[in-house]
């Protein structure tokens, strides 16, 4: 097939990206490189795409473009297409920054999206697959999280484009029968995990003899998800279109899915993780201690995450497989490296 990967200099937008050159798939990636964080970082997750298999064998194309602007993206579509399907991954992420960058989430979150369902639309693309978040849940309290929950009370502005996506991908595939799969991603860890996520910080902050900041005084939980598993969730999905379902309209409504070929699916482990815990597992990985500064609750943020992929799994046999151990230990022998490589002196000229 030939893939759009909108957000490949991302985290997951690399991760997946390489999955689909390794199964033989042309993938056409686009990112914005922007500095919200660290953009050496996004060129070095470039680097190990252009050194691929796949890019050696001419299957994989990168531009860097802004997806919030007019006809970018169909653009792009135009000049290296077609485009059998696309995950779009790329958006303004965080929750804490979204309290005072308000104008980044409207204008990649909102306007950006509008602009990939415009170009799928006009290019008949055959399936669109996007990211969602745990976030849209917002202070729920119900746990698991099911899709079928409601998510009207969003805590972040952050949260609120994400639900709005939904709304959005609905609307197309309502109107033009364009179809679109919503993927609500719970707190994704692993290998070239993005510098503002509780892992990295926390790495950082330990090998560097540095508090690190719990908040919530360590009272909170997350689904942590290894990155490997996400995108086995990502690729499955990318290869089951939703189709039309005229019973789910007869059937009442319905959060999770619609008489459009529409659908929305939790992403996660399902099995939460006492953030106390989280940091113990790193310390025995890192052999260091931590010093913990406890804090209060941050605005925006939920005191714990817990997904029911049980829905996933009806749909692809969805089942994550990778121990926390495990991706905790993958994941840090990344981060060390990482470090080294980043902090090593360039050769001088020449040689």
């Amino acid at each position: 097939m030939n893939v759009l990967v909108t957000g490949a200099a991302g985290f997951i937008g690399m991760h997946v990206a390489l999955r689909l050159l390794a199964d033989g798939h042309r993938v056409l990636g686009l990112d914005n490189l922007n500095d919200y964080y660290d953009p050496a970082l996004k060129q070095a997750r470039l680097e190990e795409l252009a050194a691929s298999d796949g890019a050696q064998q001419g299957r994989w194309h990168f531009e860097r473009i802004e997806i919030a602007q007019e006809g970018a993206v169909l653009n792009l579509i135009d000049r290296h297409g077609p485009i059998d399907r696309v995950v779009h991954l790329a958006a303004q992420a965080g929750v804490r920054y979204s309290l005072t960058h308000p104008e980044a989430y409207a204008a990649s979150n909102l306007t950006g999206f509008v602009q990939v369902l415009e170009a799928c639309r006009r290019a008949r693309v055959a399936h669109l697959v996007y990211a969602s978040s745990s976030s849209v849940y917002g202070g729920n309290r119900k746990m698991p999280f099911a899709e079928t929950d409601p998510v009207d009370h969003p805590v972040s502005l952050y949260a609120a484009t994400k639900k709005a996506n939904e709304l959005m991908a609905h609307t197309y595939s309502h109107l033009y029968g364009l179809p679109t799969t919503g993927l609500r991603f719970f707190t994704v860890y692993g290998p070239w995990g993005r510098p503002d996520m509780a892992p990295v910080l926390f790495a950082r902050a330990i090998l560097a003899g540095e508090p690190i900041q719990v908040f919530n005084h360590g009272d909170m939980k997350r689904d942590f998800t290894y990155i490997d598993d996400i995108v086995e969730g990502v690729v499955r999905c990318l290869m089951r279109a939703p189709e039309s379902d005229p019973a789910a309209a007869q059937q009442g409504p319905d959060a999770s899915r619609s008489h459009a070929p529409w659908r929305i699916f939790n992403i996660g482990n399902s099995e939460p993780v006492a953030l106390l815990d989280f940091i113990s597992t790193l310390e025995r990985t890192l052999g260091r201690t931590a010093m913990r500064q406890l804090l209060p609750m941050q605005p925006g943020d939920v005191p714990a995450t817990f997904a029911d992929t049980r829905a996933l799994t009806d749909w692809i046999g969805f089942a994550p497989h990778t121990p926390l151990e495990e991706g905790v230990q993958r994941f840090a022998a990344w981060y060390q490296a990482w470090q080294i490589r980043r902090t090593r002196p360039e050769p001088p000229s020449g040689s």
